[in-house]
């Protein structure tokens, strides 16, 4: 029987299984979906689709350059046990240089570049039923820069916080610096500018209602406010922190004394804003042992 495009995508639909081993499933069965959801279900792959709704927050961060173009990407797993395995961190670099060679510049389209087992959705799939673990390509970014610019890369703790900077007419170790700055103080944006307004306002309210708790009157606990927001700036703002390797200047100034400007920043720290598994390390691998 003619395995069709169609019976391979029914398969796959119904099984959560990745393209190339759903065709070799309906191969096997000679096109009985139902024969091939039993095969699946026998080497184990069917079990990745159950894995959907468990939490994944673990896992690594990567970056890929080549040439003017750059990836940053998050990859996420169950346990950090399995963000250590080397078929996990070689998915991780597959999917980076997959992304890295294609047009994709959406998660959407990231997920349907061609990869060793058809996508990388479908090399997720694949990888989700053969470690054991709920995998997901969590988020990336595509960044370019022009001739006269310089990626800045950094990664710390092995992958558990990626930075990439871009940097404008100054040297890569310039930019290096400044993305090891945004790992280590955690910048939520680059220029004061960047701030949301909202953002801004609600800090604004905050700081106004600590000054009046501390027995300020409304006028003194405005001026106040201008005051403490510089310092909110000073926090969140990577141009306007103290650089972490002299604390007498900011990052913006240490750029430009070294003849730079800085362009973008991406950050990504692995987990971040997600529900973290509540299990201790014997629980997890116990359930490497029995596969769950």
């Amino acid at each position: 029987m003619e395995i069709t495009a169609s019976l391979v995508k029914d398969l796959r639909e119904k099984s959560g299984a990745g393209m190339m081993d759903c065709k070799k499933a309906l191969t096997e069965c000679n096109g009985d979906i139902d024969a091939a959801m039993d095969y699946l279900r026998e080497k184990g792959i069917s079990k990745a689709i159950k894995k959907e709704s468990r939490i994944a927050a673990e896992g690594l961060a990567n970056i890929y350059v080549s040439g003017n173009k750059a990836v940053i990407l998050e990859v996420n797993s169950e346990t950090d046990f399995v963000s250590k395995n080397e078929e996990f961190t070689n998915m991780i670099d597959e999917i980076g240089h997959a992304i890295l060679n294609s047009d994709a510049t959406t998660l959407e389209s990231a997920l349907q570049v061609n990869a060793s087992e058809g996508t990388i959705n479908d090399l997720i799939v694949a990888k989700t039923a053969k470690i054991g673990e709920k995998l997901s390509l969590r988020r990336m970014e595509v960044v370019t820069k022009g001739e006269d610019e310089v990626f800045g890369s950094y990664l710390h703790m092995g992958g558990k916080i990626a930075v990439l900077t871009v940097l404008k007419n100054t040297s890569a170790e310039i930019a290096k610096d400044v993305a090891m700055q945004a790992a280590a103080m955690k910048p939520s944006y680059v220029f004061i500018e960047d701030v949301p307004q909202d953002v801004l306002n609600r800090e604004r309210e905050i700081l106004k209602e600590q000054s009046i708790n501390e027995g300020k009157n409304a006028d003194i606990a405005e001026k106040m406010v201008e005051g403490r927001i510089k310092k909110f700036y000073k926090e969140v703002c990577l141009a306007e922190q103290a650089f972490i390797k002299d604390n007498d200047i900011s990052v913006n100034t240490y750029v430009t004394n070294n003849g730079g400007e800085i362009v973008k920043m991406v950050r990504y720290e692995v987990g971040e804003g997600m529900e973290k598994r509540n299990e201790n390390f014997a629980e997890e691998v116990m359930n490497q042992v029995k596969g769950n």
